[in-house]
This record gives structure tokens, C-alpha cells and sequence, in this order.
């Protein structure tokens, strides 16, 4: 468990590495600012896609098949649809019966392609179950109004300040994406409270955060607790 969360984070740091270092020698080799960036975007994207695809098969490893009895597929249907939110899914059992193929479709026109093999629950499932699926709380709030909170979460390898960091790319990323602006054309407010209920349950997770709920709690203030005091 220890080492595969070393990798994890050893692979996250050199692809960082890699942008730092094309950030910086791209201006040298493209000195047009906009080509420049866009060939940065690009490499950016194709990293992130390929994340993306590493996340995607690590989560259908974690999926447990013991049969392809109607019960169990509705069953793994819930699992990806808590995972990829409002995707496109579509599951079909193998002709050789060993197995289930799984095609997602997400809403930025990304898709995910992959098989489940029949196996007995608990069979062939890892520690890395317990790295990936480990969240804490991590409640966030706008700065005019704090005592509304997004209920939120984030991998417990996390610091505060690096899943806030973390979000704020998400979203950035969101609203750039063609979903995100089809959202904008149609006069949907470019606002928090918006992309949290929109944003794709797939694409916080690459991010390493979870949405527990997609409309704000109201803090609790026990002002009588505080008088008593």
C-alpha cells in the first residue's frame, strides 16, 4: 500500500516537473505567446487524459463481479454512475460470459473503455482499494458568506490548501470545457454553486476531491451553547 502511494505520487511530481520545465523552454523554441501556450495546453490535456484513463481502469479494478446476474449488473451500473456522475454508460456482458464490458461516455466527449472479469467477491482486490477510496472532510465556503458550506472532500494525503488549489483548476477547467460553455451560452451563471451541481463527479475525482452533496448545507451556530459559557 505504502509503495503504490509512493508511485502514485512520484508520477504526480514528475508530470509536474514536465510542465515546469516545458513552461519554461517553450517561450525559447515558440516565441509567438500564443502558440507557446497553446502547445502547453495540449501537453497539458494529453497528461490529463491519460490520468484520467489510469483512474478509470484502477476504478473498474476495484469493482467486485462475482456473476452477471441482472442484480449484480445494476449493482456495478451504481458504482459507475456514483463515480462518473451524469456519463454515459453502457455495460454489456461478454459472449464468453467471463466478464463485462464497460464504455463511458463523458460529457466533455471523453471516453473510458474497459473490461470487469467475472471473479468472487474480494477476489484479486488490493490495498490500493483502501488508498484510493480514502476521503476526509473538507467543507469549503465563499468568502461572502461562510456560514454556507459545500461539504466536500478531499484524499487524506491532501493538505487544505493544495485541494483548494486542486478546485479551483477544476473549475476553471470546467467552465473552459465545451460542456462548461455550452452551460454559458444557455445563461447559466458562471458561479460556484453552479459548478459544484454540475461539475462531473469524474472529474473531481482526478483531482483527488469528492462532492457529498451537490447543494450547501447551512452551518449549525450553537449560540445558546456559547452563551451558556
Amino acid at each position: 500500500m505504502a509503495k503504490e502511494k509512493k508511485q502514485n505520487q512520484s508520477k504526480r511530481d514528475e508530470q509536474a516537473q514536465l510542465l515546469d520545465l516545458l513552461r519554461s523552454i517553450l517561450p525559447k523554441i515558440a516565441p509567438d505567446p500564443a502558440l507557446a501556450e497553446k502547445i502547453y495546453s495540449a501537453c497539458e490535456a494529453e497528461l490529463r487524459v491519460k490520468n484520467r484513463v489510469h483512474s478509470f481502469e484502477k476504478f473498474c479494478e476495484r469493482i467486485e463481479l462475482p456473476d452477471l446476474e441482472p442484480k449484480t449488473l445494476e449493482a456495478v451500473k451504481q458504482q459507475l454512475v456514483a463515480g462518473f456522475g451524469d456519463a454515459d454508460l453502457d455495460i454489456e456482458p461478454n459472449e464468453d460470459g467471463k466478464g463485462l464490458r464497460v464504455d463511458v461516455s463523458l460529457p466533455d466527449g471523453t471516453q473510458f473503455h474497459s473490461r470487469i472479469p467475472v471473479r468472487p467477491a474480494g477476489a484479486e482486490l488490493s490495498d490500493e482499494q483502501e488508498i484510493t477510496m480514502k476521503f476526509v472532510a473538507f467543507p469549503v465556503a465563499l468568502p461572502g458568506d461562510t456560514e454556507l458550506l459545500w461539504a466536500l472532500a478531499k484524499r487524506e494525503n491532501m493538505t487544505n490548501d493544495e485541494a483548494a488549489i486542486a478546485l479551483t483548476k477544476v473549475e476553471d477547467e470546467f467552465w473552459a470545457s465545451k460542456p462548461g460553455q455550452k452551460l454559458l451560452k444557455d445563461r447559466v451563471e458562471k458561479s460556484f454553486p453552479e459548478f459544484i451541481a454540475r461539475v462531473p463527479a469524474g472529474m473531481l475525482g482526478d483531482a483527488g476531491l469528492k462532492r457529498h452533496y451537490k447543494l450547501p448545507e447551512t452551518l449549525k451556530v450553537l449560540r445558546g451553547a456559547a452563551k451558556k459559557n
